[in-house]
């Protein structure tokens, strides 16, 4: 009697799990049918093969010996318009062009000066005495501006000759009157 009881329940469970979810097998069937099946394989790849060294006999690009020739290469390539390196730097050599200001001129047994400031310092220049960071030389002094030849290297190691100006600032001239 329990066989029979146990085997009733299994068929009842079976008879009614058949047809329970039918309508949403049927709606996911269409909805899949145009769906394209699979996943594309994995590109082959291919085994590495090592390629030898045999470059045994050249110079090595990272030694010592290589960084010197190129050194020397770059400094017999300066040119005629090189800079004297050797030379004492004057104080105004340490600044950038840009944050030196004209503030002035004054002329003293027939020399032209102007003025210069650099922080809160100030300093008397002229003709012949170098400024700014690019081996900058004054050429001239004139009541507006000081004129600057500095040097220059170019992508090739070359050093070129630019000429700039310094003007003088109108709100400090109007100052000094």
């Amino acid at each position: 009697m329990r066989n029979l009881a146990i085997f009733t329940v299994v068929l009842l469970l079976a008879a009614c799990g058949a047809d329970e979810h039918q309508d949403l097998k049927a709606e996911l069937k269409d909805i899949t049918k145009n769906l394209r099946s699979g996943i594309p394989p994995l590109p082959v790849v291919k085994p590495y093969e090592p390629v030898p060294y045999e470059a045994f006999d050249l110079p090595d690009p990272f030694g010592p010996a290589k960084i010197e020739l190129a050194i020397g290469a770059a400094k017999s390539k300066g040119g005629a318009n090189a800079p004297d390196t050797t030379r004492p730097r004057e104080p105004l050599e340490a600044y950038p062009l840009e944050s030196l200001k004209m503030v002035g001129t004054l002329s003293q047994k027939g020399v032209n000066y102007a003025l210069v400031r650099a922080d809160s310092s100030l300093y008397r220049v002229k003709a012949g005495n170098y400024l700014g960071q690019n081996f900058g030389i004054v050429t001239e002094i004139t009541d507006s501006q000081i004129d600057i030849k500095e040097l220059v290297q170019d992508a090739s190691g070359d050093w070129t000759e630019r000429k700039v100006a310094l003007q003088i600032l109108e709100a400090e001239a109007a100052k000094g009157r």
